[in-house]
């Protein structure tokens, strides 16, 4: 995404697009009604935890680790093999994703790099900090064109800039483009996607969207699949105002599925307490 240009709020620009507003409005009314089930009164600490754990599964889909969620919630070893420990990172991302909303929207880099240094810590000195001009990058499920590093940087800094800044934009708009710029620039050797992910879901947390964490948006975009959301990604990539009005709508959808799960959640606990 260009991060210069005649407006002053580039992101709050994106929610003029045709059809965004109506997606982060059934976005909104989504996460409302989840807020609003009678469990969340008493039991919101389980709901936040159930969501947390279909997150993650969904996340670690996404990156070529597609377990049952039953699979991932018995697992206690994480170590063994390389879905094993796709899906041990996507854990690890979402617990430590609600200990840096304070530091978000003062340092987005530096929550940035504490995300890749908790997914890959055993990747030695490339574990969290931007890859360097040569180095390769092991996103193998992604095929968008690579830019160099120097690119990365100052795209980096830029969509920094725009969060530090804030603005008007909905919280669904800035979600959508930090997880889609981060895709787009894979800015790390590995585990983009996982942090691209967990990036998106500090902004709909820390935004006031999901305060309590309950709607997650790797659920949707797993169940979308994959082959949805690499297009939808190409449509980012591409800069044109549709691709990045399907982009967010995607991201909104996955967002609604999330919600959805969570409501499917709280009916269960519900009958269960009958």
């Amino acid at each position: 995404m260009s991060t210069t240009g005649a407006t002053a709020d580039p992101l709050a620009a994106l929610g003029s697009l045709p059809g965004v507003a109506d997606s982060v409005e059934s976005v909104r009314k989504a996460v409302d009604r989840v807020y609003g089930h009678r469990i969340m009164r008493r039991r919101s600490n389980e709901i936040t935890s159930e969501a947390a754990l279909r997150g993650a599964r969904g996340s670690a889909a996404l990156s070529g680790a597609d377990w049952a969620l039953e699979e991932v919630r018995r697992r206690t070893d994480f170590s063994a093999e390389d879905e094993a420990r796709t899906v041990g990172a996507a854990l690890r991302l979402t617990a430590e994703a609600g200990q840096l909303l304070s530091i978000w929207r003062q340092s987005p880099l530096r929550v940035l790099a504490r995300l890749h240094l908790v997914a890959a810590a055993d990747r030695g000195d490339a574990v969290g900090r931007p890859r360097q001009s040569g180095e390769k990058v092991d996103e193998p499920l992604v095929e968008l064109p690579l830019p160099d590093a120097d690119e990365v940087a100052g795209r980096l800094e830029g969509l920094s800039q725009l969060i530090i800044a804030g603005g008007s934009a909905p919280a669904l708009v800035t979600a959508a483009v930090v997880h889609g710029e981060l895709i787009a620039l894979r800015p790390f050797a590995s585990h983009n996607g996982l942090v691209a992910r967990a990036a998106e879901r500090i902004v709909l947390i820390g935004s006031g969207l999901d305060p309590k964490s309950i709607c997650p948006a790797e659920v949707g975009h797993a169940e979308l699949g994959r082959a949805a959301y690499l297009a939808a990604l190409d449509g980012y990539v591409s800069g044109t105002p549709e691709g990045m009005a399907a982009w967010i709508a995607h991201c909104g959808r996955a967002v609604e599925l999330g919600a959805r799960e969570s409501a499917a959640v709280c009916e269960a606990l519900q009958r269960g307490a009958a």
